[in-house]
């Protein structure tokens, strides 16, 4: 009796942490087939990235695929040193540029669900240098003057995440904005060293916007400036707020700013693009790009936190963010938002603005109906991606999460990304 009633007890124990945990967490299928997966049609993901390889279009990618919680495929490609023929770790560490911009959308989430501001909010009321914007008018190429017109109102929180604030990007950004923000030292903010993201975020308050707030979509640094609305709001600077805030409680173990020094030899290799034979070679440690950019930079002891563009990352470690949005804002028994600010996030929130096919929430990229018919993404699916060659996609109908990686630009194989997602997609069984 005595050994029936422990027996009970410990079903009852195990019946309640399931029942907490009633959200996947990322596991591994026993199988492909276990995830829903055909193995013999994943195996065309290995034929064409092997092949990428092979001709010397990338020097390795790390794929991962996640449907329903379960791992069903996660493979690595090709080297982490071309010349010396070192394997590509699946488990490196990444520079994931601007997939940055979705952990601090949702950063920007946690504050307004703590009721910090309303997303309508004028950012001047929290940043007064961007009181009084002005747009621009007439622009001198020659000598890049320029004259300015009153901006109609002023910049929202949404027209910051959704990018229709019309503030530019800096280095990467129209010939325009990358004249006018150079000329005032103000930097996209990756591979850069011992500058503070608050002295350039004021900075730019002070920029003339490139069209009427809320009038266009175009992609610039407000995911920048709301990574200093979050330091202004919490009190912690942005590392400290990611790593407290959402790092730790998901337990991603492998997301920085900057890495730690024991983690130094796990970052990827960056590559770029021969001119001629369009193959890839090492990029130098040092690059121009409108101003020095480093190569090696997350190796810094760096102080500069670009919410737009400053994190490094393992595939797993981003599928696992992924996952708890997936899940509707909580993982491993940790919720970060409430399900109602994930479907905000993922939903279209730029109205009839063009934007080809799709359309932009807060944060993301948003497949339409007119979208899933270019790509299998089913419409709902929310996804981006980084400068050097990373994507990812969440498709919430087949509860599908897709990444791949590599680190490589610039690239005349961009759309290997949506390759992918096609090779992804017809394997896939239930």
């Amino acid at each position: 009796m005595k050994k029936f009633i422990l027996t009970l007890t410990g079903i009852l124990v195990f019946t309640i942490a399931f029942c907490q945990l009633k959200h996947p967490v990322i596991t591994t299928a026993a199988t492909p087939e276990a995830a829903g997966f055909s193995s013999q049609r994943l195996k065309r993901i290995d034929t064409v990235l092997k092949e990428y390889v092979d001709r010397g279009r990338m020097n390795g990618a790390v794929a991962m695929i996640v449907h329903d919680g379960k791992i069903a495929y996660y493979k690595s490609f090709g080297y982490n040193d071309v010349d010396t023929k070192t394997p590509l770790p699946k488990d490196d560490i990444f520079r994931i540029a601007s997939q940055t911009k979705a952990i601090t959308s949702v950063a920007i989430m946690m504050l307004y669900e703590e009721g910090k501001f309303m997303l309508d909010d004028p950012i001047s009321e929290f940043i007064p240098e961007f009181k009084h914007p002005r747009v621009l008018d007439k622009y001198n190429k020659a000598d890049t003057t320029y004259t300015t017109v009153p901006a109609k109102r002023e910049i929202t929180i949404r027209d910051l995440l959704t990018h229709t604030s019309g503030i530019g990007y800096a280095q990467i950004g129209s010939p325009e904005a990358n004249a006018i923000y150079a000329k005032a030292g103000i930097v996209g903010g990756i591979g850069v060293d011992k500058i503070l993201l608050a002295d350039k975020m004021k900075l730019l308050g002070s920029m003339p916007l490139f069209h009427q707030p809320g009038e266009r979509w175009t992609y610039g640094l407000n995911i920048d400036l709301l990574g200093y609305l979050v330091e202004v709001v919490s009190g912690m600077n942005l590392n400290d707020f990611f790593r407290k805030r959402i790092f730790e409680p998901l337990g991603m173990k492998d997301t920085y700013f900057y890495l730690p020094k024991e983690k130094y030899n796990r970052l990827a290799m960056l590559y770029t693009e021969d001119s001629v034979t369009k193959k890839a070679v090492k990029m130098k440690e040092k690059i121009n790009v409108s101003g020095d950019m480093y190569r090696d930079y997350p190796k810094m002891q760096g102080t500069y936190y670009s919410g737009g563009g400053g994190l490094s990352s393992t595939i797993y470690d981003y599928a696992i963010f992924l996952q708890m949005l997936l899940n509707g804002g909580e993982y491993n028994g940790k919720r970060l938002l409430s399900r109602n600010s994930v479907r905000m996030m993922t939903m279209n929130q730029i109205g009839d603005l063009n934007r080809g096919p799709n359309k932009f929430g807060l944060g993301f990229g948003i497949t339409t109906g007119k979208g899933s018919a270019v790509l299998p993404t089913q419409e709902g699916t929310f996804e981006w991606g980084g400068m050097f060659s990373t994507t990812y996609w969440v498709d919430p109908k087949e509860k599908l999460i897709g990444l791949i990686y590599r680190n490589i630009w610039p690239t005349s194989w961009g759309n290997l990304g949506n390759l992918y997602k096609v090779l992804v997609y017809q394997a896939m069984t239930d």
